[in-house]
């Protein structure tokens, strides 16, 4: 079948047509397990009763009018998520990549407010924040790069959970505005920083008044097993940035901001037509509603350790593996070659799961996801693992 969408996706050869809880079912009526959750998206699963019915109220009700007017479920979301949070304000539009680039801009004003004439952002090497221009530029992924020359200028790159290189960035470049850095990386290859790096990010940042900025697209909203990743660390950030979790399927991304940092923006600097839609913020008030009233955050903490502890004593012996690690429910499991073609051989089990930076297995299950579910996501995972390096 000749297709009219841009070749832009090397989509694998399946159709869903529904979905209930952590099952996916194809156009031929086969069911799978989905591992994946629409790569960190639908932490309620598929169709929660209580979300679906959040939505179809709120579209009979009104979908769309315009920021130029007051919207009462986008103030309602984000006095829920500065009560979670401890920041001090939002703006909200439709994507993770539309929230790291309001987070860029907001640092370059910053920047220019203090009289720097190339605000500089430090970036970090294997990061992952978006596919715009400026996004693409301050991701540490040259894949992602590739052909779309030239950059942005205004961003340095340092390694990832290496403070003496920051710290070497900090001694020598006094155009320095703003650190943006993923809690841990997920593009990346679910790589978990020590226990101590945000922390020492933020003393850093306050001893020489840069914004410390969070890309909690992937980690924010329950992933990491606490609303945003970033309070394993006892810290707050000055701008972070969410998507993926928060609308549990419908699109929604906002920016965070707090400090000096929330008086930035000023009326023309920034806006979005759709951002903050009714529609999409009664999504995420159900999303945050739901987590909270179904213990999923405690939940999630303890299905991603039980999960990373059966994958470890199952994989513990096996040639190839390099190391199961994580945080909460994002998963890697690093072999020790290229394992891309798992993807495809898991689809053929009826298993969604995902590779990344091309050794990395990463998985993503709901919130929702019940003990005896997460068993046959490991035990198969496993086989599949075990039946691939023995190839």
């Amino acid at each position: 079948m000749v297709s009219n969408l841009m070749n832009t996706y090397s989509r694998l050869p399946v159709t869903f047509v529904k979905g209930e809880g952590v099952w996916l079912w194809d156009d031929h009526g086969e069911r799978y397990l989905d591992a994946l959750a629409g790569i960190a998206v639908c932490g309620l699963g598929h169709c929660h009763p209580r979300l679906t019915k959040a939505i179809c109220e709120q579209a009979r009700t009104l979908i769309h009018t315009s920021n130029l007017y007051h919207i009462d479920k986008q103030e309602r979301l984000a006095d829920r998520l500065i009560e979670l949070s401890g920041m001090d304000n939002a703006f909200f539009c439709n994507s993770g990549a539309e929230a790291n680039e309001t987070a860029i801009k907001l640092a370059r004003l910053h920047g220019h407010n203090k009289g720097i004439a190339l605000p500089t952002i430090i970036v970090m090497e294997r990061s992952f924040h978006g596919r715009t221009m400026a996004t693409l530029t301050a991701s540490g992924n040259r894949k992602v790069q590739a052909g779309f020359e030239p950059l942005l200028t205004g961003f340095v790159r340092v390694p990832y959970n290496n403070m003496e290189a920051v710290t070497q960035v900090a001694v020598n470049n006094k155009d320095v505005v703003a650190v943006l850095v993923e809690p841990f990386q997920g593009e990346g290859g679910v790589n978990i920083p020590e226990a101590h790096y945000l922390q020492q990010l933020r003393n850093l940042c306050n001893q020489y008044g840069w914004l410390l900025m969070l890309d909690e697209v992937q980690s924010g909203i329950g992933r990491s097993g606490k609303w945003f990743a970033f309070q394993h660390s006892n810290i707050v950030p000055d701008v972070m940035t969410l998507a993926k979790g928060l609308g549990a399927g419908v699109a929604i991304g906002a920016c965070l901001a707090k400090g000096v940092a929330a008086e930035i923006f000023k009326p023309g600097n920034h806006a979005s037509t759709f951002g903050g839609n009714p529609l999409a913020c009664a999504a995420a008030i159900e999303t945050l509603a739901v987590i909270a009233e179904e213990n999923l955050l405690d939940h999630a903490m303890k299905l991603g350790d039980f999960m990373r502890d059966r994958l470890k004593n199952q994989l513990a012996d096996v040639p190839g593996v390099v190391q199961v690690r994580g945080q909460g429910l994002i998963i890697g499991i690093e072999l020790s070659v290229p394992c891309g073609d798992l993807v495809k051989k898991a689809l053929e089990k009826k298993l969604l799961i995902n590779v990344t930076s091309d050794k990395v297995i990463r998985l993503l299950p709901a919130f929702v996801m019940q003990p005896g579910e997460a068993e046959q996501v490991v035990d198969m995972t496993c086989l599949l693992i075990k039946e691939f390096l023995n190839g």
